[in-house]
């Protein structure tokens, strides 16, 4: 592989010194653009862009070739492995994902198995196989995957839910089993991980969307728990070890110090915890990355460059920030106030790292 010609991310990741705040954005190859809604409708639908190598490597690359990004993310659903362990995904327009085979009880959890990456995920890993020859070192690139407790959401829901009301029923009822899935989805997303690495991820992430839905001691039982396993896990492989983890809790500000006693690398913030206090209480030990609120986006380019400033202040001097988003950019945003975001990310930050 060609030697990086741009690290600022990894650096970063590294609490290495940058000459700029490196800057990426969660589901930044999305309906934003244009020139993916373009490739979406040659697609079809969604799930033969995800699964079609060369269109997912496609969208991956589009908005390094608009913007000034430092990280490429793998274009993929966070639903691959319920769905490879046969749960059977589709897509409701206007409803989003669901599931035809939900797991409702402990036969269910009995019937799924552990995906193989090299076999029903293997379009996946091809993925990023060629995405990374195809950024022949412009910048890195992230895998990622959902967490268990997010993961598990979604197939015992049989699709997004406001209440979790099926999972939640099933963890104060019978926890033993949502434990028995939560250690099979456990294992299939540290294989699901490693995989991505040994493909060519340089970084990889884990989104727990759901698991700020959690009590504190619930959310360290059925989440991190099982986040910290994955962590401990990747980071005993010897092609894997050196490769930065970053966990990302949405509303999970007030578990900070726990999430970093994981033995990850980095923690993602959404706008509902100050970068100062994030620093202050863990910035010892992990990177920061975050944590403007995408909303911010559909102000004036103007607000835009004052909330990045806000934002670069608010973490300060020193090293060990990735500027990005609280959440994923919103489908309606003008693609030139991402662009507005990016650019001030880069020239503002410049004073924090002299």
């Amino acid at each position: 592989m060609p030697k990086l010609k741009n690290d600022r991310f990894l650096r970063a990741l590294r609490r290495e010194p940058v000459d700029v705040t490196p800057v990426w954005m969660m589901r930044q190859a999305g309906r934003y653009l244009p020139e993916y809604r373009a490739t979406r409708s040659k697609a079809g639908d969604f799930l033969t862009l995800c699964k079609t190598p060369e269109l997912a490597c496609e969208v991956t690359l589009q908005p390094l070739d608009r913007f000034e990004l430092d990280a490429a993310i793998l274009f993929s659903d966070i639903l691959t492995i319920p769905d490879a362990m046969g749960l059977g995904l589709y897509f409701e327009e206007g409803e989003g994902p669901r599931f035809s085979n939900p797991v409702k009880n402990a036969a269910d959890v009995d019937r799924i198995g552990i995906p193989d990456p090299g076999d029903e995920l293997r379009y996946v890993t091809d993925a990023v196989s060629l995405i990374r020859r195809e950024l022949d070192g412009r910048v890195p690139l992230i895998g990622f995957s959902g967490s268990p407790w997010t993961l598990a959401t979604y197939m015992v829901e049989g699709g997004s839910s406001k209440t979790f009301s099926g999972i939640k029923g099933m963890m104060f009822d019978q926890p033993e089993i949502l434990h028995r899935l939560l250690v099979k989805i456990g294992e299939s997303v540290a294989l699901y991980l490693q995989a991505q690495i040994e493909a060519g991820a340089q970084a990889v992430m884990i989104f727990d969307t759901w698991g700020g839905s959690l009590s504190p001691v619930h959310y360290q039982q059925f989440s991190l728990h099982y986040m910290s396993q994955i962590v401990s896990k990747l980071k005993s492989l010897p092609g894997a070890a050196d490769v930065p983890i970053i966990l990302f809790t949405k509303n999970g500000g007030q578990w900070l110090e726990l999430m970093a006693d994981s033995g990850c690398d980095a923690l993602g913030l959404d706008w509902t915890t100050s970068l100062e206090d994030a620093k202050r209480r863990v910035g010892d030990r992990v990177a920061l990355q975050g944590n403007l609120d995408p909303c911010v986006l559909y102000a004036s380019k103007d607000a835009i460059r004052r909330e990045v400033a806000t934002t670069l202040e608010s973490f300060g001097h020193g090293n060990g920030h990735v500027f990005n988003l609280g959440h994923g950019i919103h489908p309606g945003i003008d693609p030139e106030h991402a662009r507005a975001m990016i650019d001030a990310v880069h020239e503002l930050s410049r004073p924090f790292h002299t």
